[in-house]
């Protein structure tokens, strides 16, 4: 299986640059992964495809504004995207350019709110920062830090929160975990009124989930490593719902590769929290989900491959092809699909 069998010609003017209001007016592409059939509907409509019982599984993470600017005492400007908490206030960060940012460099963040000093660099390039600073670091962080957009989205982002889903708490995320920001607080209501539950799992998406596959073999990407937690409620009702017959849909691929890593590691579901490098391509046999909402995805990227395992390559390559032609909107602030 070849990288280059999950490329699509994609125009650019079909890469969202803003959101849509409200979240649930976006457009739904829904799939029936068994027949291939493709049906074009709006967000609000998936009330009709859920039935009472199922199960939504949700990534509650939140994004951290982990984009920064440091300024050396020569005056040169760095950005530091966080990547990684490894301990207190020493980081895991992506520097740019690099070169300003050497090993015991030193810079100060929002007129001395934030002070940082380069401990190390990593065998990738990224930085290992110590951070200093008189308040709560993640309080300063608030005040000085900024969204880390993707660099396909160019448009500056007026309300930080359209960059959070609606039901976010959990804060440690590089990435928002898209597939959720589609809900609105009343969308999620009626699914409730419905009979539809919703469980939350957490799993803080690092900027590897954006990392291009750079080898022609698919089986020989390496994945980068994300932290994950199964609270002992959510366990119980993905067990619940199997057990009745009922559907376990994830909202987003970070929750589908949570739950899958689990049912893989433990052979079944159970509460637990850890690190997980899952790397689900076609050929892969789910465990777990019955159903998977998510948005389009880069071409030749792990997610597209991971939605071509779960819906088949035919299907999902189809999809894509039709996406375009129907100018659906694409990645982060993009239009969703459900697949079924």
């Amino acid at each position: 299986m070849k990288t280059s069998d999950f490329y699509y010609e994609l125009p650019k003017e079909l890469i969202a640059q803003t959101p849509v209001e409200p979240r649930d007016s976006s457009r739904l592409m829904v799939l029936n992964r068994e027949t291939g059939e493709i049906e074009h509907r709006h967000f609000y409509d998936i009330l009709d495809y859920l039935n009472e019982g199922d199960l939504l599984v949700c990534n509650d993470s939140r994004v951290l504004p982990a984009r920064i600017f440091g300024v050396k005492e020569t005056g040169a400007r760095v950005e530091f995207l966080l990547l990684k908490q490894i301990t207190g206030n020493r980081w895991e960060t992506l520097c740019k350019p690099g070169k300003k940012a050497r090993d015991g460099a030193e810079f100060i963040f929002g007129d001395g709110i934030m002070k940082a000093k380069i401990a190390g660099v990593t065998e990738d390039g990224n930085r290992i920062v110590d951070f200093d600073c008189n308040e709560n670091f993640f309080a300063a962080l608030d005040k000085i830090g900024q969204m880390p957009l993707p660099p396909y989205i160019t448009e500056e982002l007026k309300d930080r929160e359209r960059y959070q889903t609606v039901y976010s708490h959990e804060l440690g995320s590089a990435a928002a975990p898209t597939a959720g920001l589609h809900f609105t607080e009343e969308l999620m209501e009626k699914l409730r009124a419905k009979g539809v539950n919703i469980a939350y799992v957490t799993l803080h998406v690092g900027l590897g989930t954006f990392r291009p596959v750079k080898v022609d073999d698919v089986t020989k990407h390496k994945m980068h490593s994300e932290h994950y937690e199964i609270p002992e409620k959510t366990a119980r009702l993905i067990n619940q719902t199997k057990q009745n017959g009922k559907r376990v849909i994830a909202v987003g691929t970070t929750s589908c590769r949570t739950l899958e890593s689990v049912a893989s590691f433990y052979g079944e579901i159970k509460p637990c929290d850890g690190f997980t490098d899952i790397f689900i391509y076609p050929g892969y046999e789910f465990k777990v989900l019955d159903g998977l909402i998510t948005n389009f995805h880069l071409p030749e990227s792990t997610l597209i491959m991971l939605v071509s395992a779960f819906a088949g390559y035919d299907n999902i390559m189809n999809a894509y092809k039709t996406a375009v032609e129907e100018k659906y909107r694409f990645f982060s602030f993009g239009d969703a699909m459900l697949i079924i």
